[in-house]
């Protein structure tokens, strides 16, 4: 018996939380499944699972250890499948931006899941910028400039954006007619955990972007948020066109200063540089990079 099936024990321990369901679903003697466990603890110095008498939990040390082998044991089955002429299987980790996901991804992902049934896909929600390899996620769709030395970050799309505002918001504030009218108006404040608060407005004045920061009683951390804020009327935001569509089309939200160009959003896939990138990734980044392009 070698690493890959303490590995694969343990996986399944963590999954299914007991050691008689693991030795079941393994098919092996539960005797077998304790010492393995027991033997691989000893060699790596560290306890991997706390026991109790109704269940099984992992350690910190063991949720950091699991995500490492979900890896190597994904790798492992991918090297065996390259030369059988098969389809990409295996888990598929993604973490997506909330409204991104929303508009563009869920809509369409029967799509994917039916081109490629053998790949169990496990979809998170989340706007902050996280660590994909410490937290065992193959790639993230975000929007937005991304700084990141550590990840390869692959262009799908640029969003239009547009400056609004509600209806009451613009009745008791004016409607702004120039940049320099905006010195008498508010900004619902985005609070990014990548690039901090921002309380500005960007327009592309004679090809060159010019900033502008206003002054902000509401500071929100989510997308959806940010709509909400403007829609209860308290403050300009610029926001991609789609996120607003339907408001500016019931006239709860108002497109104001539309002489002045804003800067396109880009939308990206970002990925570790240094990981290899599994058929079951490949595939899925040219699924959205097809998605988006079809929009």
């Amino acid at each position: 018996m070698d690493r890959f099936q303490e590995m694969q024990v343990f996986v399944r321990i963590a999954q299914c939380g007991r050691f008689s369901q693991a030795a079941e679903d393994l098919q092996i003697p539960r005797a077998t499944v304790s010492n393995l466990i027991k033997r691989l603890e000893q060699r790596l110095g560290v306890r991997l699972l706390e026991r109790t008498t109704r269940q099984v939990k992992m350690t910190p040390e063991g949720k950091r250890y699991y995500i490492r082998c979900l890896q190597i044991l994904e790798d492992l089955e991918e090297a065996d499948s390259a030369f059988q002429d098969s389809s990409p299987k295996g888990m598929l980790r993604v973490n997506l931006q909330g409204t991104l996901a929303k508009f563009f991804v869920m809509p369409a992902i029967q799509n994917f899941v039916s081109h490629y049934p053998d790949i169990t896909l496990h979809i998170a929600e989340d706007d902050r910028l996280i660590d994909l390899v410490k937290e065992g996620v193959d790639c993230v769709l975000r929007a937005g400039h991304l700084q990141d030395s550590n990840l390869i970050a692959k262009p799908l799309t640029h969003l239009e954006q547009v400056t609004v505002a509600s209806p009451d918001y613009l009745e008791n504030y004016g409607v702004p007619t120039t940049l320099e009218c905006l010195k008498h108006h508010k900004v619902v404040a985005y609070l990014s955990t990548s690039t901090g608060l921002d309380t500005a407005l960007d327009f592309i004045i004679a090809g060159e972007l010019k900033t502008i920061t206003l002054a902000s009683t509401v500071s929100v951390t989510g997308a959806d948020l940010y709509t909400d804020a403007a829609l209860s009327g308290l403050g300009l935001v610029q926001v991609p066109r789609y996120r607003v569509e339907k408001a500016l089309n019931d006239g709860h939200l108002i497109s104001i200063l539309e002489e002045f160009l804003v800067p396109t959003m880009p939308v990206s896939v970002l990925y570790p540089q240094n990981r290899h990138i599994s058929a079951r990734v490949r595939v899925f980044l040219d699924w959205l990079q097809k998605r988006f392009a079809d929009i």
